[in-house]
């Protein structure tokens, strides 16, 4: 197989999808303190059948990791890493994002009077030990490559030091209550990482992986699969994975057909399968709600409609026009990812030790939405000022 795009390179398309998804990310996890807002743009509970607009966001989050899938290992082999080197890294990858997944998840179950350690201060360390940990320190030798070693042992040190001295709430301990945004985009990125690795550049194999997590998902809302996943504790909606295969497939589908000079196959292509998945989540929708929180196969198939055509024109506007500024506002945050997630917790714990809050006005209605936006612009820009002076998670 031949592929027209190279690997290792980045796409331009891919950098701003990310983008949006995080500044989209930021922005609906502000907006849930904003009231008097149009219902559609905010989760729909359990029970409903609806297809908020904050419903869309993670799973485009978990569609684009999937996306830089096989660029990020194609770039591993290109320093000469084995698959097996590629392997291990994922898993180190893995590791960190269901670590932190945990810590963000526990911070609330504390016993901070107990503990002797505020929220707010709790809150800060740990962000403190994430960026001592996994910050992406800058080439070095000498004394300054022992320095980077001991911030990051200093990081790994406040972690453990934090689990251990937190006192847990009355009938609460730290542990997978449920594993976080992160911690399931860790599971996610492990799972189908490995099995793209196995599988390779293969564009019917990933499609056939793809497709048995399609049948998992239904199997699973049908209770078939259910009890094993609660029994074993491991994150129990295969709509996790379908999300992130279906990102993989699609970068393939990308590799093999896009040219930026002649993007029209490529786009009729993600048009033509959008068309399929929100056709079987026509059919799908006679026999279940649309629900993000019982990950129903109906909401599944919807979101994959979207993302599909949505992607087709970002890659239209920024792979073929070049025009890719439009996004300027946003677009570090496709490069800063992890980072941007990370900043609000340290504006919260900033805030939380200052007393300090937003005017009440701007938990309201439109000066809520701009509020919203002003502060995810801001953190999308802060985070990137950060990476200049060589602070930013990257794990």
């Amino acid at each position: 197989m031949t592929n027209n795009i190279a690997s290792p390179s980045r796409i331009l398309s891919l950098d701003v999808f990310r983008a949006i998804t995080m500044f989209f990310m930021l922005f609906v996890n502000e907006m849930a303190g904003v009231k008097g807002l149009p219902h559609i743009l905010y989760h729909a509970e359990m029970h409903e059948d609806m297809l908020g607009f904050s419903d869309l966001i993670f799973p485009a989050f978990l569609f684009a990791m999937g996306m830089a899938v096989p660029f990020a290992v194609a770039a591993r082999y290109k320093k000469g890493d084995s698959p097996l080197q590629v392997i291990n890294h994922i898993i180190s990858r893995s590791i960190a994002l269901i670590v932190m997944g945990l810590f963000t998840v526990n911070k609330g179950a504390y016993d901070a009077a107990a503990s002797g350690i505020p929220s707010p201060v709790f809150t800060l360390l740990m962000v403190a030990g994430f960026f001592l940990l996994w910050n992406s320190y800058p080439p070095a030798t000498g004394n300054k490559k022992h320095l980077y070693t001991l911030l990051s042992l200093a990081g790994k040190a406040l972690l453990i030091t934090l689990v251990v001295m937190a006192t847990p709430r009355e009938g609460a301990h730290f542990g997978a209550k449920w594993w976080g945004i992160l911690g399931l985009l860790g599971w996610s990125y492990l799972v189908c990482s490995v099995l793209y690795v196995i599988l390779k550049d293969s564009l019917w194999k990933n499609g056939v992986a793809l497709a048995i997590m399609v049948a998992l998902c239904i199997l699973t809302f049908n209770g078939v699969f259910k009890g094993v996943w609660i029994a074993y504790k491991f994150p129990s909606q295969p709509v996790l994975y379908t999300l992130t295969m279906a990102g993989i497939v699609c970068s393939l589908v990308m590799k093999r057909y896009a040219r930026p000079e002649a993007p029209w196959k490529f786009i009729g292509i993600l048009a033509a399968s959008a068309l399929v998945m929100i056709a079987a989540g026509y059919v799908c929708h006679q026999h279940w709600i649309i629900s993000k929180i019982q990950a129903t196969p109906t909401w599944l198939f919807y979101c994959l409609g979207i993302f599909l055509p949505l992607y087709g024109i970002i890659y239209l506007i920024c792979d073929t026009l070049r025009a890719e500024q439009v996004f300027a506002p946003i677009k570090p945050a496709g490069t800063h990812t992890l980072t941007c997630y990370m900043i609000p917790y340290i504006v919260a714990g900033v805030m939380g030790v200052m007393h300090w809050h937003f005017p009440d006005c701007t938990y309201e209605g439109a000066w809520g939405v701009v509020r919203c936006t002003i502060f995810s612009i801001a953190v999308v820009w802060i985070a990137y000022g950060m990476g200049k002076i060589n602070i930013k998670l990257k794990i």
